[in-house]
């Protein structure tokens, strides 16, 4: 099963040295579109890692927790320390550098804490500018925009964990169709808005803008539901426990846009 997310897709087990008089039993595990066999006896000449060193599911919560707990104090700081008037350049500078890490992250897989704190610290600069940028002109809009996420973040933790909602291989395709036609959209968008100087037809407070960000709000909502999925078939396989800093990190991205979506939404229907 392919993974919605760049940073889960290529995570691979350990390579184990091989076992003296020849293979030993294996067990296999289907991961990130791959099938990996797991040798499974000590006496064949491999002993499984310790129980310390693989991914587990309260490994991935502590990590994630630390990622968002750099992301929000940077961004505290970012808004208490900036003023008004330099908001849009730290903005889109922390915006940009936040990007290019973020792809190089997920393409190289790195799993190096100090690089995904480093991460998690350009995020919550992003955010604390954006966020101040968007309270000085709608009050209390931030706080409401907080709670909504959290709202939806734990709603479809809820449910992956009742098994209401899985992430079964078709659910995984179609989520990350359209999060890819989204990510397309909005770039095109995007650029739309930096040649004409107006936001464009997708973020300017239309009806039209209503109904895009409603879908990327539910998108963004899918995609914790096939993220937590890989996770828990990265632990059946036994990845190693670095890995979980790359689930921790999915979770840190999926958290971000799912905000900034909402912060939109509400946004619009504050305009004067």
């Amino acid at each position: 099963m392919r993974s919605s997310n760049p940073i889960l897709r290529r995570l691979s087990a350990a390579s184990h040295p091989p076992a003296a008089y020849g293979p030993p039993p294996v067990q296999s595990y289907s991961y990130g579109g791959r099938t990996y066999s797991v040798p499974t006896d000590p006496r064949a000449g491999w002993a499984p890692p310790a129980s310390s060193d693989v991914m587990t599911i309260d490994d991935v919560v502590v990590k994630t927790v630390s990622l968002l707990g750099t992301a929000v104090a940077a961004a505290a700081v970012t808004w208490i320390v900036v003023p008004p008037t330099a908001m849009m350049p730290v903005w889109i500078a922390a915006m940009l550098v936040g990007l290019v890490l973020g792809l190089v992250i997920s393409f190289a897989q790195v799993t190096n804490p100090v690089v995904l704190l480093a991460y998690a610290v350009v995020e919550g600069v992003f955010l604390g500018a954006v966020s101040k940028a968007f309270e000085t002109r709608w009050d209390g809009i931030v706080l409401q925009a907080v709670i909504a996420t959290l709202g939806v973040f734990f709603t479809m933790a809820a449910l992956c964990k009742a098994r209401i909602i899985r992430a079964t291989p078709k659910f995984t395709r179609i989520v990350i169709g359209a999060a890819a036609g989204l990510a397309v959209v909005t770039i095109v968008n995007l650029l739309i808005t930096m040649f004409t100087g107006t936001a464009g037809p997708l973020r300017d407070g239309g009806g039209l803008s209503i109904v895009f960000s409603l879908i990327c709000i539910v998108v963004a909502a899918l995609m914790f539901v096939v993220t937590f999925g890989q996770i828990e078939e990265g632990i059946r396989a036994g990845l190693p426990r670095r890995y979980g800093w790359l689930g921790a990190f999915g979770i840190l991205v999926e958290l971000v846009w799912l905000y900034l979506e909402i912060l939109r939404l509400i946004s619009f229907f504050q305009e004067d």
